[in-house]
């Protein structure tokens, strides 16, 4: 069959962030499908009009790539323009596309919900949503989305885009919850969480590429790290407010690197500089997925950190969480919610409350003392990747849910 696959920020292993769609999408094509992968260029200079197409294929994935310039350091509203920019082009993209069985659109962001929605009418095909993050939910409850008139628009664009789905992927157990409270039929959501990618993040003893950079700390530090984005919502301020704690007790032998970007890294940088934290911290580029792969399982622990709301307990499913563990690191986590259970009952890391930085201090100074049992923490974490996150188990099913819709639909027509 053939699948429009739409995912405004598609990105592979040579890429800088996530690659579940490339790694499903993958799986499909594998499985003897076609994909037309709809996506936006991924930097702020590529060269080109907006609204311009590149096309290109990848691992036998067709991939439409919409010239559309964003940013994490726009503004919300400016960020809005380029999401309703690109969901326009890209709408006349799809529908240029011929014989299509199923369209599959995974936000953020949710204007990709009605480009779904729009495009499987167009084709007269069944359209599956894949919700990431619950918009406007989060936003909402982040205090993002103030307006009354746009909160209104909002959950009206995400209650036309359930109506008109045959199907709906969800990342986390809240994320399941919110479709179904919806009215949307429960037994219509399939929860298929991030996964772990365990051929390419792997546990390693091998330290000596960081040993020998002194960005990482030093050699004999414990060495802690945190890949991904640095925004409001990944509430990093936590880990600062435990340095400092930490530095008023003379802890020394720690180190945090901090990898990724976001429009808080500027503002952490500096309240580091300020509060002489910089001796403990290193602020590094973001990776692309494959130098991620080779850095991570170089370290010690993993920090898992966002900020306290409860909207995000169990309605978020990050990246880094599932990075961390494919590489045997123990996890540092300081919310409580789904993963924070796998982390304790699988004794694969520590979970310390939200806003309470002596606790979170206490923990780091804790595995300072406990370093032996790192390696058995390490452990439990990689074989809860191969055991309950594998890619490989996760996207047969992803594929299953696929072919399952188009038949089921094929039937009632």
């Amino acid at each position: 069959m053939h699948i429009i696959y739409i995912h405004q920020y598609f990105k592979t292993p040579d890429h800088k962030g996530g690659i579940r769609s490339y790694e499903m999408a993958k799986r499909l094509v594998q499985a003897g499908h076609k994909v037309s992968m709809i996506c936006c260029s991924l930097t702020m200079d590529i060269q080109g009009k907006p609204g311009n197409i590149i096309q290109s294929q990848v691992a036998g994935i067709d991939v439409y790539r919409i010239i559309e310039p964003y940013s994490n350091y726009m503004s919300f509203a400016r960020r809005w323009i380029a999401f309703l920019r690109f969901a326009q082009h890209a709408l006349k993209v799809t529908k240029s596309l011929r014989e299509v069985d199923l369209v599959f659109a995974t936000s953020t962001p949710l204007t990709v919900g009605p480009l779904g929605r729009k495009t499987a009418k167009f084709h007269k095909c069944p359209f599956v949503f894949e919700v990431r993050d619950l918009w406007p939910e989060l936003p909402i409850a982040m205090g993002l989305v103030k307006n009354p008139l746009l909160r209104w628009y909002l959950k009206n664009m995400e209650l036309r885009t359930y109506r008109a789905a045959s199907h709906c992927v969800a990342l986390s157990p809240r994320m399941k919850a919110g479709i179904a409270e919806t009215g949307f039929p429960e037994d219509h959501i399939t929860l298929i969480p991030n996964s772990c990618d365990n051929e390419l993040f792997f546990p390693t003893d091998f330290r000596s590429e960081i040993s020998q950079d002194s960005r990482y700390g030093h050699p004999d530090d414990l060495r802690f790290v945190y890949a991904g984005t640095h925004g409001l919502i990944n509430g990093l301020d936590a880990v600062l407010d435990a340095i400092r704690e930490l530095k008023k007790r003379n802890v020394t032998g720690i180190h945090f690197n901090f990898i990724g970007e976001g429009a808080k890294k500027p503002s952490l940088i500096k309240q580091a500089e300020s509060e002489g934290l910089s001796g403990y911290v290193s602020w590094i580029d973001p990776m692309t997925k494959n130098d991620l792969a080779r850095i991570l399982p170089q370290m010690d622990v993993g920090l898992l950190v966002f900020q306290n709301n409860t909207a995000i307990y169990d309605g978020t499913s990050p990246n880094k969480f599932f990075d961390y563990i494919s590489s045997g690191l123990p996890v540092l986590n300081n919310y409580p919610g789904w993963l924070a259970k796998y982390i304790q009952e699988r004794n694969c890391g520590v979970v310390v409350p939200p806003e309470d930085p002596m606790a979170f201090a206490d923990a780091i100074m804790d595995l300072l003392k406990r370093r032996h049992a790192l390696k058995t923490m390490g452990e439990n974490a990689r074989k809860l990747a191969e055991d309950v996150f594998s890619r490989d188990k996760l996207a047969a099913q992803f594929v299953q849910v696929m072919e399952d819709v188009v038949k089921e639909c094929s039937h009632k027509q």
